[in-house]
């Protein structure tokens, strides 16, 4: 097992902390209809209710997520196509509800994007998407938006990047395609990542690229680990969406929100020079600058902030901190790529069980520590997969085995030890596998139905039970 890990692990390793989207280089060539008028809903979809499955009226085999906001008219609505990486088109829907009846847009998730998906398959499932939900529903073609997590914030920004009527990109815990050029992009880019995040330092990465273009952009932090961001930071997102279009004179100015909206970031300022956050109280000074850029007079909204900031003689030492930090991460992950051809179980134990109490702490430090625990994920994630489609079995089992133990909760993890149990004919453990995924969120019916390897225990495995712990579907 050993020398066939040394000739992979390289290889693996190469893609780790790229999305799991194949053929990034793919310019799938486009035929999504030109609507310049907009259709009145022709359907009797319901409003102010989350519709969990909408099947598109061309292909049956394609179906989305849909929210409308309850509303006294039928008149035009902003839009946000929303892609999930395991294609649960529903999970944003159900997060940001609230936001879209507050802001006024219509949600839709699309059910069959997710990662593993070519970029022609892609743009096939965008043209299909695009075109049944712009003959149904009462969309504002001025201001259609992508957003997206991980494999989804590709597929959001490979969107943007292929069809010229996109106005925004909301791109969380991934950046734009692997290989895109950074120059001026025809729409606005909002990059957003949990400080535990283990993609968090190449979206600042980006951000300070983008700060060389013309591009509308800004990049929003917030606590936690990758993940689809909590609602109150999707807020802000959404936020700069409405600012956008105010820039833009696609819609009316709106002084109350420019207002509200900077009295928060004051406060929010205030508030981290108080608590000695030095560093977060200037990545909320920069996110206020460029999200009111041009609707106010930010000198005057913000006077000398940045000034009190960075001439703090705890600035200098907390960017020093920082920078220490991820040097501190950098090589700590050259160690675990030479522990990946070891097969020293032991020493795993001990390493998650260490990095899974020092990212407790609510510092930077344990971020840090977040941050190297997502990279294992993702690092087990990738070799298992590889593993497992080469039907290298034992080694996939190692691996698997430390995937659940880095990332308990993902039911990806679940699932790949179901598969490996049903190799074995251990139907029993394999059943306990699955509903463990089912109870962490796995929802994918038909992927677990027609996996080879459940299809023969199929006289032994609950489907019944299995389904019945996942999330139901509309």
């Amino acid at each position: 097992m050993m020398r066939f890990l040394q000739l992979f692990i390289p290889i693996v390793l190469f893609f780790a902390c790229s999305s799991h989207q194949s053929s990034q280089n793919e310019t799938a060539t486009t035929s999504v209809k030109n609507t310049s008028t907009v259709q009145p809903i022709k359907d009797s979809l319901l409003t102010g209710k989350i519709i969990k499955k909408v099947i598109c009226n061309n292909d049956a085999a394609q179906s989305y997520a849909l929210y409308i906001p309850p509303t006294q008219n039928n008149a035009p609505m902003p839009v946000i196509y929303c892609f999930d990486p395991h294609g649960d088109g529903s999970l944003p829907l159900e997060n940001y509800q609230a936001l879209a009846d507050a802001y006024h847009f219509i949600l839709i998730g699309s059910n069959n994007s997710k990662n593993g998906n070519d970029w022609n398959i892609t743009q096939n499932i965008w043209n299909t998407l695009f075109n049944d939900t712009q003959n149904r529903l009462p969309i504002n073609n001025n201001r259609i938006y992508t957003c997206g997590f991980s494999g989804g914030a590709k597929v959001a920004g490979f969107i943007a990047l292929h069809q010229g009527n996109i106005k925004g990109v909301i791109a969380a815990g991934a950046g734009l395609p692997e290989d895109q050029p950074i120059g001026n992009l025809a729409f606005s880019f909002t990059g957003m990542a949990g400080r535990g995040d283990m993609n968090m330092t190449d979206l600042i990465a980006l951000n300070n690229e983008l700060d060389k273009s013309g591009t509308t952009h800004r990049i929003i932090l917030f606590n936690g680990k990758h993940a689809w961001p909590p609602a109150n930071a999707m807020r802000i997102a959404f936020t700069g969406l409405q600012l956008d279009a105010m820039r833009n004179k696609i819609t009316d100015k709106n002084d109350s929100l420019i207002q509200s909206f900077t009295a928060e970031m004051n406060k929010q300022i205030e508030q981290d020079i108080a608590a000695k956050k030095l560093i977060e109280a200037h990545q909320t000074y920069t996110l206020a600058i460029n999200m009111l850029n041009g609707l106010t007079h930010t000198t005057n909204a913000f006077a000398n902030k940045e000034k009190v900031i960075t001439n703090n003689p705890l600035y200098s030492q907390q960017l020093q901190e920082a920078q220490q930090l991820f040097a501190t991460a950098q090589r700590q992950k050259q160690i675990f790529q030479q522990q990946f051809q070891q097969g020293d179980i032991q020493y795993w134990i001990s390493t998650i069980n260490d990095l899974n109490a020092k990212a407790k702490a609510s510092t930077a430090t344990g971020a840090m520590y977040q941050r190297l625990l997502a990279y294992l994920s993702l690092a087990f994630y990738s070799i298992s997969n590889q593993l497992i489609h080469n039907n290298q079995n034992e080694p996939a089992q190692y691996f698997v085995t430390l995937y659940k133990m880095a990332d308990v909760t993902n039911p990806e993890a679940w699932y790949f030890s179901a598969l490996l149990n049903a190799r074995s004919n251990n139907a029993k453990e394999a059943e306990a596998d699955l509903l463990k995924a089912a109870g962490y969120g796995f929802a994918d019916t038909a992927r677990m139905l027609q996996q080879p390897e459940f299809q023969t225990l199929s006289q032994q495995l609950n489907f019944i039970l299995i389904e019945s712990r996942m999330k139901k579907t509309e």
